[in-house]
């Protein structure tokens, strides 16, 4: 069985300031997730579900979703605030607007994914080689398989000169992963890498392994991310702003003993949309690698 793509595309966009999953960067309309997708596609994952938010659905199947669904199996769900809630929980988060983070909308996809399946997000790029090395791994498992998969990035090959980013440093041993810390805020501070982490300061050397949200599962981590979730529900229904985060929620399986990582490494270089001044460095990248042939200059023959 071909493995699924799992995108998260029901961000907010607040930072980039506006629907950036869908905005056009390529040379005949493409978006840079396309470019995601066909890489997906090329290295053997046999289908892609979205994960989008209701009132960008008309948008997203006219700039994106459609075009993609004449050339793979593809579908798409919805991330609402209210998905998953008891009416309980809904009552106490009823001043809520901002999503609920990764791994509720990752649960939001549970009755659309039924084999082995990779996530990653709408606004980043990834790089074939990343897309080849999880199709391997995952292909090799069953659904009942507990031997999941992350592709981890070298730091410094992340990195923004527009803003923070967001991003999660790894502790790896023996191939496997260890734990994952959410760092929420790390930024370029004149030529040194800070981190902004519990009300202190870090510097980081740029050569820490970091997640991408680039992780592969079975379909035994819905379990697993589910009890993650409501505990967090729990701790946070009230909060306006609090978000359960995937790399958190997937170092919880490592460490409570319910499954292990395998940690895959590359050296691709990130470029991605999270501020609006990203949209033409991205367009350039992409402009370049299609002069290289490394895409053909039309994604999509229809």
């Amino acid at each position: 069985m071909k493995p699924i793509l799992l995108v998260l595309a029901a961000g907010m966009g607040s930072r980039y300031g506006g629907v950036k999953q869908i905005d056009s960067v390529g040379m005949h309309g493409e978006t840079l997730l396309d470019f995601g997708v066909y890489d997906a596609h090329k290295s053997g994952f046999g289908k892609v579900v979205f994960i989008i938010r209701k009132d960008i659905e008309h948008d997203f199947r006219e700039r994106l979703f459609d075009r993609i669904a004449r050339n793979m199996d593809a579908e798409y769900v919805f991330q609402n605030l209210d998905s998953l809630l008891t009416p309980t929980q809904i009552g106490l988060a009823k001043e809520r607007r901002k999503p609920w983070g990764t791994i509720h909308a990752v649960l939001c996809a549970k009755d659309a994914v039924k084999a082995p399946f990779a996530v990653i997000n709408a606004d980043d790029y990834y790089g074939r080689d990343a897309f080849l090395t999880m199709s391997r791994h995952l292909s090799s498992l069953d659904n009942d398989s507990v031997e999941h998969a992350m592709v981890g990035y070298v730091l410094e090959n992340t990195m923004s000169r527009s803003g923070s980013v967001s991003r999660a440093v790894c502790t790896v041993r023996d191939g496997y992963l260890v734990s994952m810390r959410e760092n929420t805020k790390i930024e370029y501070v004149d030529d040194k890498i800070i981190s902004h982490l519990d009300g202190k300061n870090l510097e980081l050397t740029g050569k820490e392994w970091v997640s991408m949200n680039f992780f592969g599962f079975t379909p035994r981590a819905f379990d697993a991310f589910d009890a993650y979730f409501q505990g967090f529900l729990e701790r946070n229904i009230t909060s306006e702003k609090a978000e359960c985060y995937l790399p958190e929620g997937a170092s919880e399986i490592v460490t409570s003993g319910a499954g292990r990582m395998k940690f895959y490494t590359t050296q691709e270089k990130w470029f991605g949309m999270t501020y609006s001044e990203d949209r033409e460095l991205v367009r350039k990248a992409l402009s370049e690698k299609i002069s290289q042939r490394y895409y053909p200059e039309k994604l999509w023959p229809r």
